[in-house]
């Protein structure tokens, strides 16, 4: 627990697999670049302008040209 409150993590093992971390709550944790690509590599390909076609479609635009 001391190693804890000085920002270390730990793995949690049960016969040598890992099963968890034990982590403090008050620090951020650095997710690595390659980490964070292969989350997204499965990630659909986003088109930029079809999606603003939704959102303005979605969306009231026009909010100062009503009549109160």
């Amino acid at each position: 627990m001391r190693g804890v409150e000085r920002g270390e993590s730990f793995t949690i093992t049960r016969n040598g697999t890992a099963i968890g971390r034990l982590i403090p709550l008050r620090r951020r944790t650095f997710v690595p670049r390659e980490e964070v690509l292969a989350a997204f590599a499965a990630a659909p390909v986003l088109d930029v302008d079809q999606f603003r076609r939704d959102l303005d479609a979605a969306a009231d635009q026009e909010l100062f040209d009503r009549e109160w």
